[in-house]
């Protein structure tokens, strides 16, 4: 149960931080069309590194 409550404390952490920077960044009249452009941004950043993640090779011994 604690790590449930840990998990949902650094969520919730996450998601404030996240708004702060979009209303850092946006202002207050701007807010709701920030957070989608904001978020949007974050997805592609996901996809990107997700798809970048690639074993790497093992080097060649040298003889």
């Amino acid at each position: 149960m604690s790590l449930l409550r840990g998990l949902f404390w650094l969520v919730l952490f996450v998601f404030f931080t996240f708004c702060f920077v979009v209303l850092f960044e946006y202002g207050t009249h701007d807010f709701a069309s920030g957070f989608k452009v904001e978020f949007e941004k974050v997805k592609e950043y996901a996809k990107e590194a997700g798809s970048k993640a690639s074993p790497t090779p093992t080097p060649k011994l040298k003889r």
